[in-house]
């Protein structure tokens, strides 16, 4: 018989963190694409809605994500929608019956719960033996659900252009819950960032002392003192793009590297060439490690 669910995934929405996964016994190339790109799913799963639909040639993604953990699977395009959904909603019901919240939230490593792998085979079967859910009536409920608040339909290219534009270049909203690590701070980011905190404070000190006396004058140096203290606000933030994942970094940082060149050539006058070159060598070094510090790999954790 041939099986209409392949492959079946439960992950935590947070990190992608793979909890239990079902064992595929096909090994055609599309089935090794679809779990390919639930990889890529999994670490972005905050910029994907709660109910979705992957369209491929001949197999599917559905995907369904409740309190914190997603529920996946790759089907073939022949099961009906509600009955792909209907699985989801019966995986979803045995994990949460099997794990509290509380301990899906502590899981530290890979794969944790792997005797629920027997749990996920034992419904897979089910579902290819009967067609269907055993009961008619969650069948039905879950076709109202449906009518009432249909999954959101993808194509390949949506999920690409979704991964692609959050890798690296799209923040996480404040309520996401999505928890993005970097690549480790290299030597070289360490140096980076004293030598932004001693240009940042060389920059403050001079522009809070030239504020004084312009005050006392006639205000005469008063765009000195705002080239001084927008230099510094750059410098402070390079740290923050350097230490943080944010929104179109590289963008964000080439800006702050031109508004630092443009201030320092502004400053000439009260700086030497020597000077305006440190300072516009150290944002150039920290503009760098900033676009290479990219957003660490968690490929291998996915082993899916």
């Amino acid at each position: 018989m041939m099986s209409l669910i392949l492959f079946a995934l439960v992950v935590r929405v947070r990190d992608g963190l793979p909890l239990s996964a079902s064992t595929d016994f096909e090994h055609n190339r599309e089935l090794q694409e679809r779990k390919q790109q639930l990889r890529s799913i999994s670490k972005m799963l905050a910029f994907f809605p709660e109910r979705a639909t992957i369209k491929g040639q001949e197999l599917n993604i559905y995907l369904v994500s409740s309190e914190g953990v997603s529920y996946m699977s790759v089907c073939r395009c022949s099961i009906p929608v509600t009955t792909a959904f209907c699985f989801l909603e019966d995986l979803r019901w045995e994990f949460t019956a099997c794990y509290e919240h509380t301990v899906v939230s502590l899981a530290d490593r890979p794969y944790p719960f792997l005797h629920f792998d027997g749990t996920i085979q034992k419904l897979k079967q089910q579902y290819d033996q009967k067609g269907g859910p055993a009961l008619e009536v969650t069948l039905a409920e879950v076709q109202e659900d449906l009518r009432l608040r249909p999954p959101q339909i993808l194509t390949p290219e949506e999920v690409a252009l979704t991964n692609g534009s959050a890798n690296g270049h799209v923040a996480q909203g404040p309520g996401s819950g999505q928890n993005v690590k970097l690549e480790p701070v290299t030597a070289p980011g360490i140096l980076s960032l004293v030598l932004n905190i001693m240009c940042a404070s060389l920059n403050v000190i001079r522009g809070v002392h030239l504020m004084e006396n312009t005050f006392q004058d006639d205000y005469d140096s008063l765009w000195n003192v705002v080239a001084f203290l927008l230099a510094f606000l750059c410098a402070i933030f390079q740290c923050h793009l350097y230490l943080f994942h944010s929104r179109l970094k590289t963008v964000k940082s080439i800006l702050l590297l031109s508004a630092i060149v443009l201030c320092n050539v502004f400053l000439l006058g009260l700086r030497n060439a020597w000077q305006v070159v440190f300072h516009v060598a150290v944002a150039s070094l920290s503009t760098v490690l900033i676009v290479k510090r990219r957003v660490q790999d968690r490929s291998n954790d996915c082993g899916v």
